[in-house]
């Protein structure tokens, strides 16, 4: 769901760059507001998507693309044997410490982006059949994927909360910021 990113806010290009992926990070967490462990983590769709699986999805694709940009290994690795376990909560892990996580890369996202020399800068593609062989793109790219992938799913978000109790994202806003929709 759009809410308004006001232009003025930030001023420069880093700073509206984050400031959208902000928004689209904000989407997510808004549908998970007032959930209990267990509807988080329901199916409520032909999807296998959960609420849960989505937040922790987009957690660690993040985490995974600015160890890229920074030339440093993912912190988990996912593969065609195990790629499907990034959107279910394991062992001992929930929405808080999803969010938590979440947080902490998001934190790291903007520190980096905004102390790279130039959003031109440049880094490798995995080595991945989907990416052309010795690809390279920039920290602009790295943002710009970021906000789609996460707005995407930001999407799927929207779509699952009012499967689970009708919530909608305007509601959703309204309830984050303390008032009522409508």
């Amino acid at each position: 769901m759009v809410t308004h990113v006001p232009a003025e806010a930030h001023g420069d290009e880093r700073g509206a760059l984050l400031s959208f992926l902000a928004e689209q990070r904000g989407g997510i967490r808004r549908a998970l507001l007032g959930l209990t462990a267990e509807q988080a983590a329901s199916r409520p769709s032909a999807s296998e998507l959960s609420l849960a699986g989505l937040l922790k999805h987009c957690a660690e694709v993040e985490q995974s693309w600015l160890a890229r940009a920074k030339g440093d290994e993912p912190a988990v690795h996912r593969d065609e044997s195990n790629w499907h376990e990034c959107f279910r909560l394991a062992g001992d892990e929930s929405v808080e410490s999803q969010l938590a996580y979440w947080e902490k890369v998001a934190a790291e996202t903007e520190a980096f982006i905004r102390a790279v020399p130039s959003l031109d800068d440049t880094f490798a593609l995995p080595d991945q059949p989907w990416f052309p062989p010795e690809g390279r793109v920039s920290m602009r790219w790295l943002v710009l994927h970021l906000i789609r992938e996460t707005a995407r799913h930001a999407g799927h978000a929207d779509i699952i909360r009012e499967s689970l109790d009708g919530a909608t994202a305007f509601e959703l806003v309204a309830k984050e910021r303390g008032g009522s929709f409508g």
